[in-house]
């Protein structure tokens, strides 16, 4: 950390800053230019913000050098981590689509979805049996009966799920079916939620808050590190912003700047972002070349019927072009799309 003194700071300003700084249990090196005084912090950086050192006389300016998330940030682990889901890669040299139905509404209905993310080209199954929903008199998802939906068309058609929990208290149940634990943009900073995740044992994709700067979207996946858990990925689904012509705004330079920060993958859900199907391939091309680990994608056989965001769902005439570009795109930036042949050869 370091801290700038404005020019007209006094010596009695600047030693009262080293002289709090050294009661903290830090260090305090003094650097004094032409016009103004730099003074260096080495110590407890969470103690340092406790200081209220922005606050003091003649001070400028605090800058934090180093990051607040220790455990996901790049700093300390340079290379990018792949995130494996019961033999499926998502990581660095994979592009990855984690396909199926944003709501699990009857077993027939998500058998077919299935299907279709699998004739797509999808290894892992999305779908949410628990869904948090801004009216409380909308669609809230089966529960536990639509996670025994998800076990059986996993059964049947060899996908690993991922499904979201909305609970700390619901985090042992949807565990103990699911293959991949998701957060949504919703419980971002669910603190409580986080921690609990942390302790699960399964992999999390962790969607970004809809008004979450990049920092706060890593501190949440600090949270779930810090309790033992880096199998994390990110997922970019959009920020809510002023444009109202989608139905959030698709941030695609959050994919090169959180995996220059941060060590984990990161994917992009077309679907929630655009909000409409016409967007959601496009928006896919766009992923896959700005250099994201994956993509997740909304598929439902009649979305007309559909009980929660029918309207960007993909639907069968849809299938060919996205799996056209799972096929093409990823080759073109030395990466290869993960087939289910090579999830299953690595399950095995």
């Amino acid at each position: 950390m370091v801290i700038v003194m404005a020019p007209e700071a006094t010596n009695d300003d600047i030693e009262a800053v080293v002289d709090r700084v050294s009661r903290a249990g830090g260090e305090a090196f003094v650097s004094r230019g032409v016009s103004r005084t730099i003074i260096g912090l080495v110590g407890d950086v969470e103690r340092f913000t406790t200081l209220n050192l922005q606050g003091m006389p003649g001070v400028a300016d605090v800058v934090r050098v180093s990051t607040p998330y220790k455990l996901v940030s790049r700093e300390n682990h340079p290379a990018r981590s792949t995130v494996t889901v019961r033999g499926v890669p998502i990581g660095p040299d994979t592009v990855t689509l984690i396909a199926g139905p944003c709501a699990v509404e009857t077993p027939e209905q998500t058998l077919e979805a299935a299907k279709m993310a699998k004739a797509a080209g999808a290894t892992l199954l999305r779908g949410g049996a628990y869904k948090p929903r801004t009216s409380p008199y909308a669609f809230q998802g089966l529960g536990e009966h639509g996670l025994r939906i998800l076990a059986e068309v996993r059964e049947e058609t060899g996908l690993p799920i991922v499904t979201e929990v909305v609970d700390p208290h619901d985090v042992e149940l949807v565990a103990s079916y699911a293959d991949m634990l998701q957060v949504g943009t919703r419980n971002a900073q669910n603190f409580s939620l986080l921690q609990a995740l942390g302790e699960a044992g399964k992999p999390v994709l962790l969607k970004r808050g809809m008004t979450a700067t990049i920092e706060e979207w890593l501190m949440a996946a600090e949270y779930i590190a810090q309790r033992g858990n880096l199998n994390i990925v990110l997922c970019e689904r959009g920020i809510r912003t002023y444009e109202r012509a989608t139905r959030n705004t698709l941030d695609i330079s959050a994919v090169p700047v959180a995996q220059r920060l941060s060590h984990l993958p990161v994917v992009i859900d077309p679907s929630h972002s655009g909000g409409r199907r016409d967007l959601v391939l496009p928006l896919a091309r766009a992923a896959i070349a700005v250099g994201a680990d994956g993509l997740l994608v909304d598929v439902h056989p009649r979305p007309e019927e559909a009980l929660c965001d029918g309207p960007q769902a993909l639907v069968h005439e849809d299938l060919p072009e996205l799996a056209a570009i799972l096929r093409d795109f990823p080759p073109l930036l030395n990466r290869k799309p993960v087939t289910a042949d090579e999830a299953a050869l690595t399950t095995a």
